[in-house]
């Protein structure tokens, strides 16, 4: 199958109605295989990072767009995240084990919330919160962008244990009459939800939208390459130590030896001995190696 770990514009001739279809394997897969979910919860972290991949689409400038469930079920808390330059991370946090049987979203997060924030590259954060009380991921994002962008939008998310795909369409404002708007986007929405799972994880992208509106002018637009990315590094680590102040950072050293911290993400280690907290609190004072 082509067209995996992309993400690609399209638009409907003669309408304002703009679309988005994402697959994600190889990125998925990196992110999945450094923790052990089963195959319920890999599958429904499947479905939230391609949604998000989905919406990076839709920012206007460089940043950053995270979706995160937070609940009182089984699972806690799922988070992903995708820059405009269509890199991707996430977790999942709670009793990964009590949260396999699970099949609609109440079964895995409880009482829950999502929340959608977008963090412009050197601009204010902004953050919309719904509540997750539908059965699926997609029917409570089309709920945000109703409730939250007032653009009607439709999405239609899959996953497996190998990859996972999404398709995104919306109405964008237009000068049309409300008539031929109202007409477009009930023939465009009706014939998007015949869209099977089988067919969003076994086809490429211009089967998938050639199979659903051939006869409908789909200009495909050409695709962007997602991947698997993690901003940790050591010196942001090293930060974040500073923060804590030079008394909490010694008593660990000095309880333990050194600060070994694992990034949840990527689960690289990072190890800070006494020498490291000496060039921390105090570069200037040389160390005795």
């Amino acid at each position: 199958m082509t067209d995996q770990d992309t993400l690609q514009r399209f638009l409907f001739d003669g309408t304002d109605i703009r679309g988005e279809i994402s697959t994600l394997a190889n990125s998925y897969q990196d992110i999945i295989r450094r923790q052990k979910y089963p195959d319920s919860v890999a599958e429904l972290f499947g479905e939230f990072l391609v949604a998000a991949s989905l919406l990076s689409a839709t920012l206007k400038f460089p940043g950053i767009i995270t979706i995160q469930a937070t609940g009182s079920g089984p699972l806690n808390t799922i988070m992903t995240e995708c820059t405009q330059g269509n890199k991707l991370r996430g977790i999942v946090r709670g009793d990964l084990a009590a949260a396999a049987v699970g099949n609609v979203l109440s079964d895995f997060l409880g009482s829950a919330t999502l929340a959608i924030t977008i963090e412009p590259e050197g601009g204010e954060r902004y953050q919309g919160i719904v509540p997750l009380d539908a059965d699926n991921l997609s029917q409570c994002l089309e709920h945000y962008f109703n409730q939250s962008e007032q653009l009607p939008t439709q999405i239609k998310l899959s996953a497996n244990r190998e990859k996972a795909s999404g398709v995104l369409i919306q109405q964008m404002p237009s000068s049309q009459s409300r008539e031929k708007i109202d007409a477009d986007w009930q023939h465009t929405s009706a014939l998007l939800g015949t869209l099977k799972s089988e067919e969003q994880l076994g086809l490429g992208h211009s089967e998938q939208l050639y199979r659903l509106f051939h006869e409908d002018g789909v200009r495909l637009f050409e695709p962007q390459n997602l991947n698997f990315f993690c901003s940790c590094s050591k010196q942001r680590t090293e930060r974040a130590l500073i923060s804590l102040g030079h008394t909490e950072v010694q008593g660990i050293v000095d309880e333990q030896g050194a600060i070994l911290i694992t990034c949840e993400f990527c689960d690289e280690q990072y190890s800070f001995n006494q020498s490291n907290v000496d060039s921390m609190f105090d570069p200037d004072k040389p160390v005795l190696h």
